[in-house]
């Protein structure tokens, strides 16, 4: 029997009094109900990575940051991705744009899907995240979970909101099955391509 594929649930903003830790044991809890993936939560906050500063990407040379290894060998173990994307200035954290830069290798070949959150669900986000996924030759998936308008405020602590992600749910369970069950049927299909090249 082939095991099952791991699945790094990233998230993506790294701030003290950050909102991603509620959109994200929402996630983790979607996936983990399939029983066809094995998911793990990767906490940007749990890696301490410089700002890239290293001569070129891992692509073409090896990096020296020890950080920047530690987290390129974690990287390495994972099939695909779901990335918790927190929406600043209609793009993606910077922390997590460093986090993508260390590494290249850990992430070619590789698909993911993402829960997406902002004023307009995190779509500008988003889709700066895909347009990088593509150029480190990665595979987003077409579905994607946002989470915004009422449901975010109803929601978020810091706009007042008081319900929990169980509450308004019903909104979001349909993009988060097809996401998941896309992220599954491209996992299966790279992890085979992967397959062959070894």
């Amino acid at each position: 029997m082939t095991a099952k594929p791991r699945i790094a649930l990233i998230i993506g903003s790294t701030r003290p009094t950050r909102f991603a830790d509620i959109p994200a044991q929402w996630m983790l809890k979607q996936a983990k109900a399939r029983g066809d993936m094995d998911v793990e939560v990767v906490d940007l906050r749990d890696h301490p990575l410089p700002f890239f500063d290293e001569p070129a990407s891992n692509r073409w040379m090896p990096s020296k940051n020890p950080e920047a290894v530690r987290w390129q060998q974690i990287l390495a173990g994972f099939d695909g991705f779901i990335f918790v994307v927190s929406e600043y200035n209609h793009s993606i954290t910077g922390a997590l744009k460093n986090a993508l830069d260390q590494a290249y290798k850990e992430w070619e070949h590789k698909p993911f899907t993402a829960i997406a959150y902002g004023g307009v669900g995190g779509a500008r986000a988003l889709e700066h995240l895909r347009g990088i996924g593509v150029e480190l030759q990665m595979v987003s998936t077409r579905s994607a979970v946002h989470l915004g308008g009422g449901d975010l405020m109803a929601v978020h602590p810091g706009f007042g909101g008081k319900q929990s992600m169980e509450e308004i749910e019903g909104h979001l369970l349909p993009s988060a099955k097809a996401a998941l069950d896309e992220l599954t049927w491209w996992v299966k299909a790279t992890m085979a391509a992967r397959d062959t090249q070894s």
